[in-house]
């Protein structure tokens, strides 16, 4: 099957798959690529939606209108019969198989497990030729997948026995390796992808075991973008024949302590790009420092603080003006307490209260932290959501454009969190009548999300309607000014 897949890859996309001592498999061009430029599109081997208490999505295409759930099972839901029916050979099995469950054991479905009675599913039926296989599309891909599971701690490997025996209980087979569910299940947690719409929300988990193959960087050269449940990985710059395909396997802001340990926790290797190598020569407590962007105590000044080695404190590096570590321990001690309050208000769907702390938190971050810090950032993204969802459009802008900033600072130029953001900016300066600025953002938005996401999707033809849309009314504007 590898053989099959390097001549479809060289064939169809100019690719080819490489192993290298340090890295293991490796997806190279072998032919130059432009930005925007798809590189790779693949369906899921399987896949499953997010289990959600607010709302239920299509098991076929992760929409949450117009479903209805299966009148068999009562687990799975459609949101017609033609999702229905491009997954009925998989979900007749498994319908089967959920029906028989006890009430306990349907409570203890979670995404993953049904991932993987869909993943054994898949491969009885390819196996049996009721589902064709391709090289793009079978369980040997599945297979060749790295699992890590001899550097995972003794509790994961207690959990993941524990779910191999629920998936054992489910399939009813004689002869199942528990050994090898457990092994696939550690597969999944460092080789599924979370599925997102367009605005980068997620959906669901799908494996795409020829996605896989492409390594990290935090300096990607492509961007891995859904849809629907296909994975498309486009490239943001041009990227030259004999090139590594790389992705952000971590798409948030962070510091480089704080990606290389999301990245070992989850993907268990640490990143080696130059960013990473650079950064990560810094002390701990200066590189803390700086990314949480602790603000000089003379707030008429604009430095960084970093650690300053012959006093107790950290020092200005624009003006050198000391700031004690007593006085920032404390203020981040407040801060992180009415951090905690506020999240469990706001998760209780106490949205008015939550907007109140969260208020009360940018208060205590604003004394503790400069106006580029990611934690900073990553409050007024929560008091933007909040404000949006309460329609709160004035306010809600004010917060969107104090983003701005740091997402500039970040993300590189094409990012598409970079490009989602303007869109935000443009759409609430739309609705509060600011054409021009609307204009300007939306602007901003497609030139970032025409390479990230391409042109065709529903998504992006809703964008360029509106900024179509945004300059019509204003050429109408200015055509009335000139007539009176």
């Amino acid at each position: 099957m590898m053989e099959g897949l390097q001549r479809q890859l060289q064939r169809d996309r100019g690719l080819t798959v490489s192993t290298l001592p340090d890295k293991g498999r490796c997806l190279f061009t072998t032919r130059d690529f432009s930005p925007g430029e798809i590189i790779l599109s693949e369906e899921p081997y399987v896949s499953v939606p997010n289990k959600s208490s607010a709302e239920s999505r299509c098991d076929w295409c992760f929409t949450s209108s117009n479903i209805k759930r299966c009148s068999s099972c009562h687990v799975v839901w459609y949101c017609g019969s033609r999702c229905q029916k491009s997954d009925w050979k998989l979900h007749r099995l498994e319908c089967q198989l959920l029906s028989q469950l006890e009430k306990n054991r349907i409570r203890s479905l979670t995404p993953s497990i049904r991932l993987m009675v869909k993943l054994y599913l898949k491969k009885k039926l390819q196996d049996e030729k009721v589902i064709p296989t391709t090289v793009m599309d079978n369980y040997s891909l599945v297979k060749n997948l790295v699992s890590h599971i001899s550097e995972v701690g003794e509790n994961q490997l207690v959990l993941y026995a524990q779910m191999a025996s629920l998936v054992n209980i489910i399939l009813q087979w004689p002869n199942l390796n528990i050994k090898e569910i457990a092994e696939n299940f550690s597969k999944l947690a460092c080789n599924a992808h979370t599925v997102c719409d367009s605005e980068l929300i997620p959906l669901g988990t799908g494996l795409y075991p020829v996605v896989s193959i492409i390594n990290h960087s935090c300096y990607p050269n492509s961007v891995l973008v859904f849809e629907g449940r296909m994975a498309t990985v486009r490239a943001m710059q041009h990227i030259p024949k004999g090139s590594e395909v790389l992705i952000s396997y971590i798409e948030t802001a962070g510091s480089t302590l704080t990606r290389q340990k999301a990245l070992k926790e989850q993907y268990f290797f640490t990143c080696s790009c130059p960013r990473c190598i650079k950064l990560g020569q810094k002390d701990d407590i200066e590189e803390s420092a700086v990314i949480e962007g602790y603000r000089c105590k003379n707030h008429t000044c604009d430095g960084f603080l970093l650690r300053d080695p012959e006093s107790k404190g950290l020092i200005c590096q624009r003006c050198g003006l000391v700031r004690g570590i007593e006085e920032i321990l404390k203020i981040a001690g407040e801060e992180k307490a009415m951090s905690e309050k506020a999240s469990a208000a706001l998760s209780s769907g106490h949205t008015s209260e939550a907007l109140d702390m969260y208020l009360m938190v940018e208060k205590l971050q604003v004394k503790l932290c400069h106006s580029g810090s990611i934690k900073l950032m990553r409050t007024r993204e929560i008091l933007l959501k909040i404000l949006m969802e309460m329609q709160d459009w004035k306010k809600a802008l004010t917060y969107c454009r104090l983003t701005i900033p740091v997402y500039e600072r970040v993300y590189p130029n094409i990012h598409p969190l970079r490009g989602l953001q303007y869109y935000t900016c443009g759409k609430l300066n739309w609705l509060l009548g600011h054409t021009e600025e609307a204009i300007k953002s939306l602007t901003q938005a497609v030139d970032v999300l025409r390479i990230t996401h391409g042109t065709t999707t529903p998504f992006m033809k809703e964008l360029l309607g509106k900024l179509e849309e945004a300059r019509a009314e204003a050429s109408f504007k200015l055509s009335s000014m000139d007539d009176e």
